[in-house]
């Protein structure tokens, strides 16, 4: 039972962050224009984040109770760092981002060069680099099953 929740764990982690990545929000952003696109997405993102974190913590825990997993140090490994992007997303960039979000008027009529577009963007940047880490980390961990 043990190694049937932890490859679900990833499979499901897997599976929404890449959803979410290359499917869902190029369509939100592709059908609404940019400012309605931010707000939906800002709806979807806290829970998007916790659903990695539990999936990460449920594949954690289930780890050391399965006898089938290969590698299992590295793969512990690779969860506790794919945890610790996944809980600064969740807690500290995904508010400061929201927080942001809402002092900024209109990303299509504020200047790129606007300071909190800036810091905006900066967050975002950092938030898409631990997502495609995260990814890789659920496509390793598949490897290693």
């Amino acid at each position: 039972m043990s190694a049937f929740l932890y490859r679900l764990s990833v499979a499901c982690w897997l599976g929404g962050t890449s959803l979410f990545t290359f499917v869902l929000t190029p369509a939100i952003f592709k059908s609404f224009n940019r400012d309605l696109a931010g707000r939906i997405v800002g709806v979807l993102f806290p829970g998007y984040f916790k659903w990695g974190f539990v999936c990460g913590v449920i594949a954690l825990v289930t780890i050391f109770m399965s006898s089938t997993v290969r590698c299992r140090t590295i793969a512990v490994v690779i969860i506790a760092v794919m945890l610790a992007i996944t809980a600064v997303q969740t807690w500290v960039i995904e508010p400061r981002a929201a927080a942001l979000k809402k002092v900024i008027p209109s990303f299509e009529t504020t200047p790129k060069e606007d300071p909190l577009r800036v810091q905006f963007r900066k967050l975002h940047g950092i938030s898409v680099v631990g997502n495609l880490v995260v990814i890789g980390g659920n496509i390793a961990l598949i490897a290693l099953l």
